[in-house]
């Protein structure tokens, strides 16, 4: 694909740092070039066009038809301030787009509204984290993907072939579709690392735990601390919605916002019993490694313990004094042992008695 070229020829990356339109991208995605899509929608038709020029974006106006931009790839902070700038978006915004490492969070704008919020892209081998930025209006809705994941393919492909009420109604019941393909993500997450958590199993003492069990379990709960962290905010943009504080969130819509709140609470009780369940394991963890280290000491102490006296004849009997009536007796050394032996075969019994080993 040819490298977008921006509107500007100043680069925006030399300014001076205290410059608030100093903007600089802050994640380390590899994609080189910036995918942009464009749908123009509305309940009779749906024009899908891929954007090879910055200048070829059009401005959106306020008619009868909905507007959809979709930027992969945030590589290039010049490209991206380009457009930007073009749509009358405000260069703090623009900072906040291209900051990856910030909270996300919700901001109200005379002309538009922002949402950023985090996402993830599950897969076989890793889970990948990505910041996704919403500014949506009247009738048009942009967002800005780090890296091209096609968990939004599904909304694509019912704008183009008309299916659901996408077509019919406005860009703030994209943006809801948007928010709900990204919790079904957050769901598949949650019940694969449950999955993951119930293999945590430390119940049979037979078997010695894994040496990185506990590096496991700290690492369970520090990605789930992060998704519950991830999805508050999500919550918090639900109950401004609730509350009317969102001015391009229409009335007729808002019952959709709820259910993502409620899905939200579902996530977050999903999180708190993972984490409950991680705690336990890693009290069972302590608690079977304590058990197995009380079994070892008894062990070595019913040892220690059974020698003990047949230590303490072989001391006798080994100091070689001349005058020991034992020592001229002939069967003396067969006595000995006899003697050892009834001692040991009698602590044995005893022990096994008081059910010690």
């Amino acid at each position: 694909m040819e490298t977008l070229k921006p509107l500007r020829s100043v680069s925006i990356l030399n300014r001076k740092k205290n410059d608030p339109s100093n903007y600089i991208f802050t994640g380390n995605s590899s994609a080189k070039n910036i995918d942009i899509q464009l749908f123009t929608y509305n309940e009779e038709e749906c024009v899908e066009n891929k954007i090879m020029l910055l200048d070829s974006i059009p401005t959106f106006e306020k008619n009868k038809k909905n507007y959809w931009l979709n930027i992969h790839g945030l590589n290039n902070p010049e490209n991206i301030a380009s457009i930007c700038e073009q749509q009358g978006i405000h260069n703090l915004v623009i900072q906040d787009i291209l900051d990856v490492n910030q909270r996300p969070k919700f901001q109200e704008f005379e002309h538009f509204s922002f949402l950023t919020l985090k996402s993830i892209v599950p897969s076989e081998k890793n889970i990948i984290t990505e910041q996704i930025s919403f500014v949506f209006g009247t009738n048009f809705l942009l967002s800005f993907q780090e890296r091209k994941a096609d968990f939004f393919e599904h909304l694509r492909y019912r704008l183009r072939e008309s299916k659901g009420k996408l077509r019919e109604r406005g860009a703030d019941y994209l943006l809801y579709a948007m928010l709900e393909s990204t919790l079904d993500n957050y769901f598949k997450t949650i019940n694969k690392l449950d999955e993951e958590v119930e293999k945590l199993n430390f119940s049979d003492t037979t078997k010695e735990p894994s040496p990185n069990a506990l590096a496991i379990i700290e690492g369970h709960k520090k990605f789930v601390h992060y998704i519950k962290k991830s999805i508050l905010p999500i919550k918090e943009f639900t109950q401004i919605v609730e509350r009317g504080d969102c001015n391009y969130i229409e009335q007729r819509h808002v019952k959709y916002f709820l259910e993502i709140k409620d899905l939200c609470l579902t996530l977050i009780d999903s999180c708190d019993m993972i984490l409950a369940s991680l705690e336990s394991a890693t009290n069972l963890f302590f608690s079977v490694q304590g058990h197995r280290m009380n079994q070892v000491m008894k062990t070595l102490t019913i040892v220690a313990t059974i020698f003990m006296p047949l230590t303490f004849i072989a001391g006798i009997y080994g100091m070689n004094f001349v005058h020991m009536p034992e020592l001229e007796w002939k069967y003396g050394y067969y006595g000995i042992w006899g003697i050892m032996i009834v001692l040991f075969c009698a602590m044995v019994l005893y022990f096994r008695a008081k059910k010690w080993f």
